[in-house]
């Protein structure tokens, strides 16, 4: 049985997104203590510090999300590390819930932040999460732990428990991706 689930597509802002991560994208700031540099020819600032967790390392994963599918019947999160989305070539949905205790998503925490292209949200650990296209398939740059990326692909080839990774069937959904 389907339940109706209505989620605005709300537009990503750090205020929207803070109990999730981080919103990727911000203007430069020069009057602070964050490293930054402008000048006629280039700028460049930090925009975040990734944290892959315990021995972790750094990767660089590229992503082709296609799927418009209205039903919502799983979520994952990772365990050890930030996950950042930044959507290079059209726009993305990004769904995220907070988590009600160690295994399961709380589903009335459920956001749908629409990722334009040269945006991003850096997730933090432990955040449930799926994402959708609504038009077309987006290629999108993501960052992540190796470990973590492994983990995922042995148990979607598998189905090996995984570890790091968490993928939970939940109650089917539909949504209603609409504007806020």
């Amino acid at each position: 049985m389907l339940n109706q689930l209505s989620i605005a597509v709300e537009p990503l802002e750090t205020h929207r997104c803070e109990p999730y991560g981080w919103l990727l994208g911000k203007p430069v700031c020069t009057d602070g203590d964050v490293p930054s540099f402008v000048s006629p020819a280039s700028d460049f600032w930090r925009e975040h510090v990734f944290d892959t967790g315990t021995d972790g390392t750094t990767e660089i994963l590229w992503v082709v999300y296609r799927n418009q599918d209205t039903q919502l019947a799983s979520l994952e999160l990772h365990r050890l590390t930030q996950q950042a989305i930044v959507p290079l070539t059209a726009p993305v949905v990004h769904i995220v819930a907070t988590p009600l205790n160690e295994i399961e998503p709380d589903l009335s925490s459920l956001r749908a932040f629409e990722i334009p292209v040269g945006k991003g949200l850096c997730m933090r650990p432990n955040i449930w999460h799926t994402t959708r296209v609504m038009h077309s398939e987006a290629t999108c740059l993501m960052l992540t732990r190796p470990s973590t990326t492994y983990d995922l692909v042995v148990h979607l080839k598998t189905g090996a428990p995984a570890c790091e990774t968490v993928v939970r069937t939940i109650e089917h959904h539909s949504l209603e991706l609409r504007p806020s």
